[in-house]
Order: C-alpha cells, then sequence, then structure tokens
C-alpha cells in the first residue's frame, strides 16, 4: 500500500473511532446532578410611598416565613424612615441572629441599646449573643440588665438559668429557672427567636439539667411535666437517680402510680 494511501486511510479509522465515541457519550445517561442555589430574594422591594409601618409590618411577615434576607430588606427600608428606632434594630437583630450573622446581629442589638437604653429585650437578645460565644459572665450580666428593666419576662430568666447552668453554678440555675416556670409554667416548651436552651458540653449535663427541671415542675405540682423530664433524666442514664426518692420536690409525685410505674420500667440508658 502506497505511503499516502495507508496515511489517509488511518486518518479516516481514527475519524470514525472518534465520532463513534462521541455519539456515545451523548446518548449515554448522565450521572452528574447540578442543584443551583436557592432563591435568595422572593419578593418585590418595598414601594418607595409606602409608610414606615407598613413596611415593618412587612418585614415581620416575611421573617415569620422564614423569608429572612427580604425582611432584612424591609426592615432596612423602615429604619431609612425612622432612623435610630430601637424597635426596628432589634428586629434587624433577630433577623440576622437567625442567619447565623453573629456580628452583625451583635451590632444591631447595641444600636438598639444605644437608640433606647430601657428596651429590655434589646439587653436580652445581646446576651443572646454572648451566650452564643460562651462568654457567659456578659451574658449574664445582660440578663440580669434585662430583668431589673422588665421583671415579668419568663424567657429572660429562662436564659439567665442557661447560662448560670453552663457555667455549672447549679444553685443560681435553680433559682433562675423557678422564677421562669412561675412566670410561665410553659416556658421550656415554647420555641423563642430569643432564648436559648443550657449548652450542655457533657451527656452527664444534660441529664443533670432534665433532672433539676422535674425536680421544678414536681415542686409546682405539675405531674405530667415532671414526669416528662424525669423520663429524660432516666434515658440519659443520670447517676444520681435515686435521690428522686429522697428529694422533697418529689413526694407528691411519689404517690402517683406513673412514677412508680416509670421508675419500675427498664428505660434505656438506666444502669442496672
Amino acid at each position: 500500500m502506497r505511503p499516502r494511501l495507508a496515511f489517509l486511510l488511518s486518518v479516516f479509522v481514527f475519524l470514525t473511532l472518534f465520532t463513534i465515541q462521541n455519539l456515545s457519550a451523548q446518548s449515554a445517561p448522565s450521572e452528574q446532578v447540578q442543584v443551583g442555589p436557592p432563591p435568595l430574594h422572593r419578593v418585590e422591594p418595598p414601594a418607595s410611598g409606602a409608610s414606615a409601618e407598613d413596611i415593618e409590618k412587612r418585614g415581620d411577615e416575611l421573617r415569620a416565613q422564614k423569608y429572612y434576607l427580604d425582611a432584612l430588606d424591609y426592615y432596612h427600608a423602615a429604619l431609612a424612615k425612622k432612623p435610630n428606632n430601637a424597635l426596628i434594630l432589634n428586629k434587624m437583630g433577630i433577623t440576622e441572629l437567625l442567619l447565623q450573622r453573629y456580628k452583625e446581629a451583635k451590632k444591631d442589638f447595641e444600636h438598639a441599646i444605644k437608640a433606647d437604653r430601657e428596651y429590655a429585650d434589646a439587653y436580652n437578645n445581646l446576651g443572646v449573643i454572648h451566650y452564643i460565644a460562651k462568654k457567659y459572665g456578659k451574658a449574664i450580666k445582660l440578663y440580669e440588665r434585662a430583668i431589673a428593666l422588665r421583671k415579668e419576662a419568663a424567657s429572660y430568666y429562662s436564659n439567665l438559668g442557661a447560662a448560670y447552668f453552663s457555667k455549672s453554678d447549679f444553685e443560681k440555675a435553680v433559682v433562675a429557672y423557678h422564677q421562669a416556670l412561675e412566670l410561665d409554667p410553659d416556658v421550656f416548651e415554647r420555641t423563642s427567636h430569643t432564648g436559648v436552651s443550657a449548652q450542655m458540653s457533657k451527656p452527664e449535663d444534660r441529664a443533670h439539667y432534665d433532672y433539676v427541671v422535674a425536680k421544678l415542675y414536681a415542686k409546682m405540682g405539675v405531674a405530667d411535666r415532671s414526669l416528662e423530664y424525669l423520663r429524660k433524666a432516666l434515658e440519659e442514664g443520670y447517676k444520681d437517680i435515686g435521690n428522686v426518692y429522697k428529694d422533697a420536690e418529689f413526694a407528691s409525685l411519689r404517690k402517683d402510680p406513673r412514677f412508680t410505674a416509670l421508675m419500675s420500667a427498664k428505660v434505656p440508658g438506666i444502669p442496672n
């Protein structure tokens, strides 16, 4: 075979194989999945002629729907019409907190306090920022300041109890939690944008926490809740569970058949 003819034949074979492989690749089902980013802004921006109150209200609705970035847009627009408004600044801080933008939330809460030195919620919410950063001493001071301004807010005492509990200052935690329950027996059952639960570094701390809450509910005579938290303490293997037969707070609960059934059951986590 002549060299030129052999060369042309080899080129033809190469192009044929390349075309077949390319067509095969195009017809094969794709194994790749591409997910686009979620829409960040879902609504139209605020109307320029809308009042600050209407814009703020719409921001509240968007925050409730978890459209946090849109809510921030509306709050910023409302703030432009009502500069240094502590209520709007506090709402902005809560929204930033829900987005886990702690630095921005901290600035908003501090700005709200500067705008209104008597605004208890802003002190409480700034305390949450320090609590999340595990700066419990600063959080406690801010919670106490909030309580001094508004003594009837159960969530402030609950947050204070969480901070003391996280510092392992259980005696002061119990006092704060008791006050929270006195003000609102459902305080631990509520979901709050500004409230926090005690940060537990170890499983035994969580078990201790649940036992303390069970004791507080028992003292108040709320048997259902006491049994609920007592079961949690049992499941988490609370090492001093035998105290339930000695602590005075459980005296009435010990007469409840449900208590007997709970304590006699082989609850997972209870050591033999």
